[in-house]
């Protein structure tokens, strides 16, 4: 099975713990068997690999997730990067042709894609591989897979089948209604459309040539930033006359909000929290190393990060974003593909980070021109290379670069540091980066 999985959006919904950098599906909610938290990406993987084994997954995304795919994923996954973001249909487009161009699947084979997000259990999984044995069978050039409504929802838009039997043909799709019309439609047997397709690979292939003059993924990559922003149910789905759907009436929710966030995780407490006996319905997630207390609250979730706090109702947290869109932020917090940085403090002239490296990673070789560094090593090892000398270092060492010094470091063990950025326009663009050797220190 082949399947590409759409990781896109800010998730300024799950804001502090949610940013530009790190998206909802990174933050690591869900509870496993040995008491430690894993990401939804990381939930949906490992439900993939349960029902197949040998399933190829292509995550499509945008290039300031993929450290936190890296992160997460490791190498277990395939990554068609986005260069800017344009919307599902050139995302699909451009992931099919690296599935095709780059990864060489047949034109005959048939890609499921689905958004990398939802919670649900493994009858969603199963139900993708019918979905693409479905769209193997060639019927339609279209297979899609409709959620049995459980509410008369405003969120969704519906997918009208001909027919209630479990595979029919699509007569067609309604736009998002009010709460009265949603009723209607599901009376009729309509369906939520939750992104999830199927197809044979050269059916997407041919329809991107039509619609985009590239010759190959290559091509098409370095073109991507003149695309037109379109989706792919207005670029595709809505013109495409051979089209069916299958129902799915298992577990599949939309995390989306705080609210629909904690009905679905095991724990109230996640992170250094206390409440008290006379709470009832409190949530309290805090990524923080200071405690959060409660006391005699309902149906409020509190949630604390570098990025900020939030204190609200869980109704009112679904009304977030507008607010979020008006700060001026700082990224605090990010994954990076050797781990991780948390930022504590920010003066006028100065910048504190706590740094942590994961065993056998490094941060590229590199150098400032406007501000120096000083890292100061606060548990396990690693090598410390300036200006192309290496040198050990441990718990207590203390490492000085000056603007201009190439530097970088490897983690032997987990490596946790200090780093104080000084000068007077310190800036992310500020870095160059140089070619190393890496492999002659081993």
């Amino acid at each position: 099975m082949n399947l590409i999985l759409l990781s896109g959006g800010s998730g300024k919904r799950l804001w502090p713990l949610s940013n530009d950098v790190r998206s909802k599906q990174f933050i690591k909610f869900f509870k496993k068997e040995d008491g430690s938290y894993e990401s939804m990406v990381q939930r949906m993987l490992k439900g993939i690999r349960r029902i197949d084994t040998d399933a190829s997954v292509t995550i499509a995304t945008s290039k300031t997730q993929v450290p936190s795919i890296v992160n997460q994923l490791g190498e277990d996954v395939g990554i068609s990067v986005e260069p800017c973001r344009r919307d599902t249909f050139p995302a699909i487009a451009l992931a099919t042709a690296y599935l095709h161009d780059v990864m060489g699947v047949d034109e005959n084979e048939e890609v499921v894609v689905c958004p990398v997000d939802p919670y649900v259990d493994d009858n969603y999984f199963e139900a993708l591989k019918k979905l693409a044995e479905l769209a193997g069978r060639g019927t339609a050039n279209l297979s899609l897979l409709g959620i049995e409504p459980t509410y008369p929802s405003e969120k969704y838009g519906y997918i009208i089948p001909e027919s209630k039997e479990n595979e029919s043909r699509v007569k067609t799709f309604k736009e998002k209604p009010d709460e009265e019309t949603a009723k209607k439609y599901i009376s009729e047997g309509a369906l939520w459309n939750a992104g999830v397709f199927a197809y044979k690979l050269s059916y997407v292939l041919n329809r991107a040539h039509e619609l985009i003059d590239f010759k190959n993924y290559y091509d098409l990559f370095k073109k991507y930033d003149t695309l037109e922003k379109i989706s792919f149910d207005y670029a595709v789905v809505e013109k495409e006359s051979s089209i069916q759907v299958m129902r799915f009436a298992g577990e599949w929710k939309d995390l989306g909000t705080w609210n629909t966030l904690t009905e679905a995780v095991e724990d109230n407490i996640i992170g250094n929290g206390v409440m008290n006996e006379k709470c009832s319905n409190v949530s309290i997630v805090n990524e923080l190393n200071v405690p959060v207390l409660a006391m005699g609250l309902k149906d409020v979730v509190i949630s604390a990060s570098a990025q900020g706090i939030l204190v609200s109702d869980k109704t009112q947290s679904s009304y977030i974003k507008p607010y979020v869109d008006k700060m001026d932020e700082k990224i605090m917090f990010a994954d990076k593909a050797w781990g991780s940085f948390t930022i504590i403090d920010v003066e006028d002239d100065s910048l504190t980070i706590k740094v942590l490296l994961s065993p056998g990673h490094h941060m590229n070789y590199h150098s400032h021109e406007y501000r120096d560094e000083v890292w100061t090593v606060i548990g396990g090892r690693g090598t410390a290379i300036v200006d192309g000398a290496p040198r050990k270092i441990k718990t207590g060492d203390v490492v000085t670069m000056a603007a201009g010094v190439k530097h970088t470091v490897i983690a032997e063990t987990e490596l946790e540091m200090i780093e104080v950025q000084m000068g007077k326009d310190i800036s992310e663009k500020d870095k160059i980066v140089y070619d190393y050797d890496f492999d002659r220190l081993k």
